[in-house]
């Protein structure tokens, strides 16, 4: 197993991923669009998290009849944000790209959102359509995205350090790509308790954190983060190029939030709403009982090392420091 070619959702093919923010005019939020491509994308969805906010979210059900979205919107802006989907609802629809119903189409856009009010100084500044409509351009004109304070991830924070927006890929033996995208804001922390080490390191691939090591006792012990009653939240996606059911994206997201589980502790408190959606873009064949069984492994793992990678590439800020800046001696001298 291998990362794939950039190490990031955009390696399943027929997924897009583009950021927005804004971190002037009392703001430190932004939005995070997934596109999907052609008739868009299977998906289903774990919520697990006791505080979520969400869009779309029931549609996704297996019992329920809409099977493929069409891009999922990842926010800022707790409930306010979630107004962000609105402009990619409209971006689709201008495009014409959407379910098909008497008169038009109607675009699928599930959503889910983080808690970073008043961040940026103002309560009330958060994404808004435009937002939304900014990123969904971002993702159609491609490339690698940004991580780490950019998009959803802009106001983020994890256990008193920065929080952010991260990826991660990685090719299975028989050519499958699995993928992950978490935008980590989390009541719990995404340390190791016992050397400071960034938790989801250690499901890394060979190579891929290689310029991280154990830092310093004395700063470890030094550390102690300001934590102030929050609500929080970790979103994200996790996908693959294999053909699956809207059930077995429901698994896929499932097994998800137990590589969030091993890189955020606690997770899935009262005050966090974090929730996973699955995706299937169906350019590969279904998979078999066994390649499912890797897919889902893999899954867990690329969510772990998304989470790691969002804190490391986090810029620091007041009341939210960057990993590095807290623990230099992590990095490990060229």
């Amino acid at each position: 197993m291998r990362p794939g070619p950039a190490n990031c959702l955009s390696d399943v093919a027929g997924l897009s991923v583009g950021h927005h923010q804004r971190t002037d005019g009392g703001h430190r939020t932004g939005t995070t669009v997934v596109l999907c491509s052609g008739d868009g994308a299977v998906a289903g969805v774990d919520v697990r998290g006791a505080a979520p906010g969400t869009r779309e979210t029931e549609l996704l059900d297996p019992r329920n009849l809409v099977e493929r979205v069409h891009a999922v919107v990842l926010t800022g802006g707790s409930a306010y944000g979630l107004a962000a989907a609105c402009g990619v609802v409209d971006r689709l629809a201008d495009a014409g790209i959407g379910y098909p119903v008497a008169g038009g189409v109607v675009p699928i856009v599930p959503a889910a959102v983080i808690f970073d009010l008043g961040r940026g100084g103002d309560f009330r500044a958060t994404p808004d359509p435009s937002f939304g409509a900014a990123a969904y351009d971002a993702a159609l004109a491609g490339g690698v995205p940004g991580q780490g304070s950019v998009g959803a991830g802009t106001g983020a924070v994890a256990g008193g350090l920065a929080g952010g927006a991260g990826t991660a890929s990685a090719v299975l033996d028989d050519g499958t790509t699995v993928a992950a995208l978490s935008v980590v804001n989390a009541a719990g922390s995404v340390l190791d308790p016992l050397d400071g080490t960034l938790a989801g390191v250690r499901y890394g691939l060979p190579g891929e954190f290689g310029h991280l090591q154990v830092p310093d006792p004395v700063e470890v012990a030094a550390w102690a983060p300001v934590r102030a009653l929050s609500f929080n939240t970790t979103i994200g996606v996790v996908a693959t190029d294999r053909t699956l059911t809207k059930a077995q994206c429901g698994k896929l997201a499932a097994v998800a939030h137990d590589g969030l589980a091993r890189a955020i502790r606690p997770a899935h408190t009262m005050t966090d709403g974090d929730t996973v959606f699955g995706l299937a873009t169906c350019a590969a064949p279904a998979p078999d009982h066994d390649a499912f069984q890797d897919m889902l492994a893999a899954a867990a793992d690329a969510f772990s090392r998304a989470v790691a990678h969002a804190v490391l590439a986090a810029t620091g800020r007041d009341g939210a420091p960057a990993y590095l800046d807290v623990f230099p001696s992590a990095r490990r001298p060229s």
